[in-house]
């Protein structure tokens, strides 16, 4: 939340204290962490960001970047050094349009230096100028940047932004995005939200997107290549895009398949999940030879492999849930990856129910009963997993399950009435498990911090009598649900 004070007459004196900047006496640096538990050196404290121009320039042939980032931001407190997330070379940093002393420390850190100390709860603009080559860029002994036949990708996931902009790099600080792109003529680049223009000039193309939505870093995308593209609109006149590369080989039908029904999923899940959150959607897939897919905001990043079996239109409706748990209401801490996940998945579970493959019931009386009690899918507890585990199947299958126990134990009226208010409560925020739990036992009237323990917070596999009182105990063993083994392929598509 960004806090905007209101003037009034009576408050001259608190104007002229503004004016004044922070002494250097006064001022302290800005933590080189968020405070995350999984990940203590993402994000940075003592500013906020409220929005991104990224200008780039980039070769596909070299995977040569370059670019000049401009973010407005507010401090949090007097500061007198700060740091950005990034890993590619930077030329210059100014601050308020003063040049700024600035170092890389780590292998993700870009400690900043002002001129002069930030005041507490005043604006200010930071300009990095920088370029390099992504691909070739290890961080934390990997790199994010998928190099493609004819361009280049960003997408993953806790962490893709190093690759190609500074940032606040931590769902926590949630930001609007201008996103220009100059690529050579005939070659296009895909982000986030709407195309707001394109021009030509000796040789190059600049494609100007932007996103007019609280976006979380890890969300942001770039994908620079040669795309078949399709444009439509949904029945509510919101632009669909859609993107594939041209040497999808086997896949590409699937792929089509798949993706083109898109607008379809969302209209669906807008009856149960509430209005879309966004002003645009669509997915793209590019050439790479990675296995998953990435909810990244509005337009979804699906690798080839992920229609490797034919047409899954249950993967799109995982990585679209995710536009409403996960987007639009985004995790505070990394481990509270339930209030992503465990939905997603459970959209899954209600698309199987509508298309008649298998109910959310006999699916979670098949989850339960698959996996036996000395079974390690037991011992992840999706309310916290753990950073190891975090993309763990039992993140998605206990994930799912928990919700179903809910669903059973509060009915159905109250169970679809929180879905829709959960993500209508807090939209464009963030929110916790713990916060999840609150809101239900509100809206249902009824303590479930007891079935919230067992199906999330417990290493083992539930006893039958409480199997029983969630009505998730099969009298015998369950036939398995036609939608079963598509949605086990979506978790090996989601995992990293």
């Amino acid at each position: 939340m960004r806090h905007h004070r209101l003037l009034v007459p009576g408050a001259a004196a608190a104007c002229l204290l503004l004016a004044i900047p922070a002494s250097a006496a006064d001022a302290t640096p800005g933590a080189p962490g968020i405070g995350d538990s999984y990940y203590p050196s993402y994000g940075n404290g003592g500013y906020d960001v409220s929005h991104y121009d990224l200008r780039l320039k980039y070769q596909p042939k070299t995977d040569r970047l370059e670019g000049t980032a401009t973010i407005v931001a507010d401090a949090r407190q007097d500061l007198s050094r700060f740091n950005l997330d990034f890993a590619l070379d930077v030329s210059e940093v100014l601050v308020g349009g003063k040049k700024a002393a600035f170092k890389a420390t780590g292998d993700h850190e870009l400690e900043i230096t002002p001129a002069a100390p930030l005041t507490s709860g005043r604006p200010f603009t930071v300009v990095v100028r920088y370029s390099g080559t992504p691909s070739k860029v290890v961080a934390n002994g990997f790199t994010s940047w998928l190099r493609t036949p004819d361009g280049g990708i960003a997408a993953n996931e806790p962490e893709s932004a190093w690759w190609w902009f500074p940032s606040n790099d931590h769902p926590l600080d949630k930001a609007t995005y201008d996103v220009s792109v100059a690529v050579p003529d005939g070659t296009q680049a895909i982000s986030n939200g709407t195309l707001q223009s394109t021009s030509s000039q000796l040789g190059w193309t600049r494609y100007n997107w932007r996103s007019n939505k609280p976006q979380a870093t890890y969300l942001a995308t770039l994908a620079v290549g040669k795309f078949d593209i399709t444009t439509d609109t949904t029945a509510n006149g919101l632009p669909v895009i859609n993107a594939y590369s041209k040497d999808l080989g086997d896949n590409a039908g699937a792929a089509r398949a798949s993706v083109e029904r898109s607008a379809e999923i969302v209209d669906w899940e807008s009856t149960v999940f509430g209005p879309y959150p966004f002003d645009a959607l669509g997915g793209y897939v590019p050439n790479v030879p990675t296995g998953y897919a990435l909810e990244t905001q509005t337009r979804p990043f699906y690798s080839p492999k992920g229609f490797a079996k034919g047409a899954n239109p249950s993967l799109i409706v995982h990585e679209l849930a995710h536009q409403w748990f996960g987007d639009s209401v985004s995790l505070k801490d990394w481990r509270d990856i339930w209030i992503n996940e465990g939905f997603a998945s459970y959209a899954q579970w209600l698309w199987s129910e509508k298309e008649g493959e298998g109910t959310a019931q006999e699916l979670a009386d098949y989850t339960y009963a698959s996996y036996p009690a000395d079974d390690p899918f037991w011992k992840v507890e999706p309310g916290n997993p753990g950073a190891e585990n975090q993309f763990h199947d039992a993140v998605y299958d206990r994930g799912a399950l928990a919700l179903q126990a809910l669903r059973n134990h509060i009915g159905d009226k109250d169970f679809f009435a929180i879905l829709k208010g959960w993500t209508a409560e807090h939209r464009y925020g963030n929110a916790s498990v713990k916060d999840f739990v609150a809101y239900a036992e509100k809206v249902s009237g009824k303590p479930l911090a007891s079935l919230f323990d067992t199906w999330l917070f417990t290493p083992s596999k539930p006893a039958a009598a409480q199997a029983r009182a969630a009505e998730v105990s099969p009298a015998k063993a369950p036939a398995r649900p036609k939608s079963w083994q598509r949605i086990q392929d979506t978790h090996s598509a989601h995992g990293r």
